[in-house]
């Protein structure tokens, strides 16, 4: 693994550079903070899982044999720098699997041939190699060759992709859907559920071939605050803008966020504090968003000394929605690892439900999506142990000229089935603003 220092390259030219050699094999992840931004071309190693329990260990001990007889050049030792691996796990495992994600293991992560960090306002190179007894100088000789068109092909201004052309939009199944959250609510006032999250689709049908290039730079000047990501596997595109950190490492210290009801964004400034403080006051979203932190401050106290959070929620305002929002902090055991704690706070009651098996359980048998990586843990872990993970949601996964969005709501014991409906279609717009498909 060879890395440099290099000029300032816009992360979007990095990311396009790729487009003619390596379409398929490229993934783009920016945090909300545009502190860190990662772009992989190229496919140097790649790891993945199929239905297993143990994927997330077995993940880390491929990657840390793969590290550990690694030679690596990296003077600067900053996050994000050197090799890492990209991508990400299913929702489920163990739920039945269809076509739709086909192109995706249940774990599956890239380690890039070219990556570009950008991190504290510098931008670093990094150029992996995986070499056999039977390679010679020539081999280098054509990876330097590479690098350099790659370099230089970014050297450009972004280029600006022709807007898309959508045919139609299929709402998958809506009033199954509905009756399948009548059907949960009366099961969860007849037993010890508290709240299962259930998940629906919007596929979208285009008179040509999606351009992950067009969707990305929308959601990136639209989505501003979220996680920005696109992960592209064997033609299909995995792509969205999350506003939610399952955790993030930094050393010893790990931050997550519980971010759980919602409530639509109000068209006049008035209207919006309304919402917001209704939001606030709600009992249903208030129960709700302390499932989630209960939960995620008893996996982070599983592998942290030390775990601080405030005592009330606040508002995340995003551009078409509004959440209550809880940070957590903490000081993790020199043992624990970033994804030791991705497998202990996967899923959280935000996009499973509570209690966690039984939710799980319950959306394995009655939902009839196959969610695959949307609701799941996506992103990044460098060989440090530094890392960061989103759990996917505001999401799509394009195929072709075609493309599947998802969204989904907590339900509980007074749910009404219509007002979910309403919520998911709320939390569709992001998404559907990037496509070009949101009505105006």
């Amino acid at each position: 693994m060879k890395f440099k220092k290099i000029d300032h390259i816009e992360p979007l030219a990095f990311f396009q550079a790729g487009q003619e050699k390596f379409l398929g094999e490229r993934f783009f992840w920016k945090d909300p903070e545009d502190e860190t931004y990662l772009i992989g071309l190229g496919i140097c190693e790649q790891i993945q899982t199929g239905k297993i329990s143990n994927r997330f260990e077995k993940v880390e001990k491929e990657w840390n044999n793969l590290t550990k007889d690694a030679i690596i050049f990296n003077s600067a030792h900053k996050k994000g720098t050197g090799p890492i691996m990209f991508g990400g796990f299913s929702f489920d495992p163990l739920k039945n699997e269809t076509s739709l994600w086909s192109k995706y293991a249940h774990s599956l992560f890239h380690i890039p041939q070219f990556l570009l960090t950008v991190v504290d306002g510098e931008s670093y190179l990094t150029t992996n190699v995986v070499c056999t007894k039977h390679d010679d100088a020539t081999m280098w000789q054509k990876i330097i060759q590479e690098r350099q068109k790659i370099l230089s092909l970014a050297s450009l201004s972004v280029s600006h992709q022709d807007a898309m052309i959508m045919d139609k939009k299929e709402v998958v199944d809506p009033e199954q859907w509905k009756e399948s959250v009548e059907s949960l609510v009366a099961d969860l006032r007849a037993d010890e559920l508290k709240k299962v999250v259930l998940a629906r689709e919007l596929r979208l049908y285009f008179n040509d071939e999606v351009s992950v290039d067009a969707v990305l730079p929308r959601l990136l000047k639209e989505q501003k605050g979220s996680f920005t990501f696109a992960f592209e596997s064997n033609g299909d595109c995995f792509i969205g803008a999350s506003p939610e950190r399952l955790v993030k490492k930094e050393k010893e210290k790990l931050y997550s966020t519980c971010l759980a009801g919602s409530i639509a964004r109000g068209k006049t400034e008035e209207e919006d504090e309304h919402l917001g403080k209704t939001l606030l006051n709600d009992d249903k979203n208030l129960i709700e968003h302390q499932y989630v932190v209960e939960m995620i401050k008893a996996g982070m106290e599983k592998v942290c000394q030390k775990v601080e959070l405030p005592n009330h929620p606040s508002l995340l305002k995003m551009r078409d929605i509004q959440h209550l929002y809880t940070p957590i902090v903490g000081t993790s055991r020199k043992e624990s690892s970033l994804l030791q704690v991705v497998d202990s706070l996967h899923p959280t009651p935000a996009l499973g439900g509570l209690p966690q098996r039984e939710a799980v359980e319950k959306i394995r048998e009655i939902e009839d999506l196959d969610r695959g990586f949307y609701a799941a843990p996506l992103g990044w872990l460098d060989y440090q142990g530094n890392g960061e993970f989103a759990v996917a949601i505001r999401c799509a996964l394009i195929q072709g000229n075609e493309a599947s969005l998802f969204a989904g709501c907590g339900i509980v014991q007074d749910s009404d089935a219509n007002s979910e409906y309403v919520e998911t279609n709320i939390k569709f717009r992001p998404m559907l603003s990037a496509f070009g498909g949101l009505d105006k």
